[in-house]
């Protein structure tokens, strides 16, 4: 393996997508680790969905759950879907999908229905879409749906004082069980950048592309990353 590349969220931006692997000259010896959250918000799910299926063809490639990726193989699947999910993005998933047969959808169905909670490299570095709450680590996580839906780890080591000794006793063990750890789900748009963020060992690449920030890759062992153009500037509505 060449590079070992992490990816943030996608959120239906294929151009960024696209962009991104031309950016970081991505090639069939790195191995590809995506985060989750393929689709929803942006308008090109299906094709972001067709992208990745292909790419398991060509390139070595591990795709995590997110929690829209989870909604996104529910509404497929044809289960009655909320107005919250809707409001959230679930309405830009509905509409690209509106003229998909039962047939046409089944492989995006598929891969959906594919994707991993999380793993853990022998490097004990730990990927997954979100977090989880359990002390003991992802092997004891009662809930699996906090593998793509928690947001308390981040919480947990942004709150944590940059200064705190691993080995003191306040310190949170949830943060001194892993090596790093690679997450997406909480934009760190909120946090007034569109810049990877880390805490402790904590690495947040959701830069914000399912509104109007970007699509992050970064290499694992030298810590470079490369990003999309702003999502808003390939989506203009010339």
């Amino acid at each position: 393996i060449m590079r070992t590349l992490v990816i943030g969220d996608i959120h239906g931006a294929y151009l960024a997508l696209l962009q991104v692997m031309e950016r970081a000259q991505v090639t069939p010896d790195d191995l590809l680790i995506f985060l989750g959250d393929y689709t929803d918000r942006g308008k090109q799910t299906p094709q972001v969905l067709d992208y990745l299926i292909a790419l398991q063809q060509t390139h070595q490639v591990i795709c995590l759950r997110g929690n829209h990726d989870a909604l996104c193989c529910d509404f497929l699947l044809g289960k009655p879907m909320s107005q919250l999910w809707r409001s959230h993005g679930g309405k830009a998933t509905e509409e690209t999908f509106k003229n998909y047969s039962k047939e046409d959808k089944q492989p995006h169905i598929d891969f959906l229905q594919s994707l991993k909670n999380y793993i853990l490299d022998g490097e004990n570095r730990l990927f997954l879409h979100a977090g989880f709450t359990d002390q003991g680590g992802v092997e004891q996580e009662f809930f699996v749906e906090n593998f793509y839906w928690d947001r308390t780890l981040w919480e947990l080591a942004l709150a944590t004082p940059e200064g705190l000794d691993p080995t003191d006793r306040y310190f949170p063990k949830r943060l001194s069980l892993y090596k790093e750890i690679y997450i997406g789900h909480t934009p760190t748009l909120r946090f007034g950048t569109d810049q990877p963020m880390m805490r402790h060992n904590v690495w947040n690449l959701d830069t914000g592309a399912g509104f109007n920030g970007r699509i992050t890759m970064m290499d694992i062992h030298t810590k470079t990353f490369w990003q999309s153009d702003p999502i808003p500037s390939l989506y203009s509505t010339r």
